[in-house]
């Protein structure tokens, strides 16, 4: 049953941290089974990912192709339709227009000391991207993991994607090819994962793995962290929306249901100070469910995991807001700025009345591979840093050293290193 309380009322404190601290996460511990997969395809190669596809995918690699041949994608994406294509190429540019304006500057400077210190930048060399499949278009994902890591300069984006009975949907086709994926493979789940970040006989192993995924696919990413890096490991979606009575209650239901329609645990939160507007959102929410497509999964979501709260002064929903620290936030408000000032915790927030969750999904510009389940407290949505590393460096001349060399000497006998010490006084004792 959908969570509705007001913030006075008796038990709220305790019935609130219950619907933080809801584990969401699919109940089923698959950890056992994708250490075994990942075993296989790292000890097996191609002949694990062979067995593992025939086994959840239904189709013979050997028969329906290992890889996607650059001119299928091409022609996916000249057999769009006009309109879808107008689409997808916009949403590219905003994305790739946002994502190139992220990129870091390097350092280098000469310090009071005269030591030259910075740092440079540079792109992973090969990132690998996973993209959900089956007969679901996800195009969106495509183009939030592909291009933020050719902004980045990484020069080989490797794709792997499941293909249910050997298909892939070619609108997905279409996207890689237009984000300059260089590498498709026919090739899903934990064993996917794998095969990226350890490499087999076909597929060279790569530096980034990015993209979502099912619980197989989030648990692999997790255990292959250290041979690869990832982007995060997401749960659920979530959006916490917070709304005056000046809003239209249809349009908050859909913003709530937007999120509740990708899965049955998905969540979905309303703050408002007006409880005849969230009786209204309600009512249009119960109206909205007995029409949608996606009904069953937005219910069960709605019924499980939503809920809506009613605070005196929106103000109050703040601190509230922070602990939940959601993927997605609206404030849809006369003066959102003034509220998003006080947010400390939140992947992405969209301001005001006419800014709904769906076009940061799109065509906003910023990424919508966001933090879920409370991580937004200590991580960020993807971005061209996660294809990109830092390494400094530091130039130190004869009066440098002698500026700071006795120092590191100092510390270094203290944290009883002898070698550390002798390295840097042996240069110290030939110094003019």
């Amino acid at each position: 049953m959908t969570f509705r309380m007001a913030i006075g009322e008796p038990g709220f404190a305790e019935a609130f941290d219950a619907l933080v601290n809801a584990r969401r996460e699919a109940d089923a511990d698959v950890s056992a089974d994708v250490r075994a997969i990942i075993g296989e395809v790292r000890d097996q190669g191609d002949a694990a990912l062979a067995r593992l596809t025939r086994k959840f995918d239904r189709h013979d690699l050997e028969q329906t192709g290992w890889r996607v041949e650059k001119a299928e994608s091409a022609a996916a994406l000249e057999g769009l339709e006009a309109s879808l294509r107008v689409a997808l190429e916009l949403a590219a540019l905003r994305i790739r227009d946002y994502h190139e304006g992220q990129l870091p500057e390097n350092r280098d400077y000469m310090d009071e000391a005269g030591v030259r210190i910075g740092a440079r930048w540079n792109a992973v060399e090969r990132a690998g991207i996973y993209i959900p499949g089956g007969r679901a278009a996800y195009p969106s994902s495509v183009l939030m993991n592909a291009i933020p890591a050719k902004a980045a300069g990484v020069e080989h984006i490797i794709m792997v994607t499941p293909a249910p009975d050997g298909y892939i949907n070619p609108l997905v086709l279409a996207a890689a090819e237009l984000a300059g994926v260089s590498e498709i493979w026919r090739i899903g789940g934990a064993q996917a994962v794998a095969a990226l970040a350890y490499g087999t006989e076909k597929i060279k192993a790569v530096d980034v793995i990015t993209g979502p995924g099912n619980a197989w696919v989030a648990e692999a990413k997790r255990q292959v962290f250290g041979v690869v890096g990832i982007d995060m490991v997401a749960g659920p979606s979530e959006i916490v929306v917070v709304a005056d009575g000046k809003n239209d209650p249809d349009w908050i239901a859909a913003d709530l249901l937007s999120q509740a329609e990708h899965d049955p645990t998905s969540q979905s939160i309303l703050f408002t100070d007006d409880t005849s507007f969230a009786d209204q959102v309600a009512a249009k929410i119960k109206e909205q469910l007995g029409v949608l497509a996606t009904s069953e999964t937005a219910t069960t979501s709605w019924n499980d995991n939503g809920a809506i709260i009613v605070v005196e002064r929106l103000e109050q929903a703040l601190p509230l807001v922070d602990r939940l620290a959601a993927e997605h936030l609206e404030l849809a408000v006369d003066d959102p700025d003034a509220l998003f000032r006080k947010v400390r915790h939140a992947g992405s927030v969209f301001l005001g009345r006419h800014t709904p969750e769906a076009v940061g999904d799109y065509v906003a510009g910023p990424n919508h591979v966001l933090p879920t389940g409370r991580r937004a407290r200590f991580s960020s949505g993807l971005s061209v840093t996660d294809f990109m590393k830092r390494t400094s460096f530091i130039h130190c001349d004869e009066r440098a050293l002698a500026n700071i060399g006795p120092a590191a000497v100092a510390l270094a006998e203290a944290e009883g290193l002898p070698a550390h010490a002798a390295s840097v006084r042996k240069r110290l004792k030939h110094l003019p």
